[in-house]
């Protein structure tokens, strides 16, 4: 929650926030274009900066298995949820004997060559949009491979970017003195200790999210009704 206080005093000073919407908030599609002070809840995003096209979605609009059978696709998430449930205590029993911590589904998807595939075959075809549109940057998410490279086919170029995630990879990208970057927790140095390791294991669910959220918004209208009634006092 100390993230979500952060963003919302974030749109509070008037900086725009756009939250991105994904298959794990697929819910919150019925609400696109949502509007609130300088928040906004959008399916995709195109920014220019620094006079550069910047074509910015979760991904799953590339996912065939998302498209075509939405059963198959929440039988996968939940199976996933699992996997990460399941790997949180093998990292904590690891931990305990101090052994390093491994990633499951990660394992997993990097050893089957049908999840490879598609990894390749998604980052290829976000690409070729991209640059059919004219986009210097494509920047995504959803597979969970964190990605900073540039691709091409025979129409053009393009710089794909993918966030990796932060359940397993601990990535983020950033964008900082007109330059991407990727941000990798695990190799910094100033926030990896024991402490902050501890905070991470924190658990919160969509809904209580959600809830926390929508209280938090409540409180930020509520204050910004108070700075905007009329000045009765002197």
């Amino acid at each position: 929650m100390k993230v979500v206080k952060d963003i919302v005093n974030i749109i509070s000073s008037g900086t725009p926030v756009y939250y991105i919407t994904g298959n794990h908030d697929d819910m919150l599609r019925r609400f696109t274009d949502f509007e609130m002070g300088s928040f906004k809840l959008v399916n995709k995003l195109v920014l220019e900066v620094d006079g550069k096209k910047q074509w910015i979605f979760h991904g799953d609009v590339f996912d065939l298995s998302m498209k075509y059978s939405r059963r198959l696709a929440k039988l996968g998430g939940k199976s996933y949820d699992l996997l990460i449930l399941l790997n949180r205590g093998i990292n904590r029993i690891l931990n305990a004997f101090g052994k390093e911590k491994i990633s499951l589904s990660k394992t997993i998807k990097d050893s089957v060559k049908k999840a490879v595939k598609f990894v390749d075959d998604f980052e290829q075809t976000a690409a070729d949009h991209a640059i059919a549109q004219r986009y210097d940057y494509v920047i995504c998410g959803h597979i969970h491979r964190p990605q900073m490279r540039e691709m091409s086919n025979e129409h053009g170029r393009v710089m794909y970017l993918n966030s990796g995630d932060w359940i397993e990879n601990l990535t983020a990208l950033e964008y900082n003195k007109g330059a991407w970057g990727l941000y990798e927790y695990n190799k910094d140095t100033l926030v990896n200790t024991p402490e902050t390791e501890e905070e991470h294991e924190v658990i919160v669910d969509e809904k209580e999210l959600l809830t926390n959220l929508a209280a938090e918004f409540n409180f930020m209208l509520a204050g910004n009704k108070l700075l905007a009634g009329p000045k009765t006092f002197q």
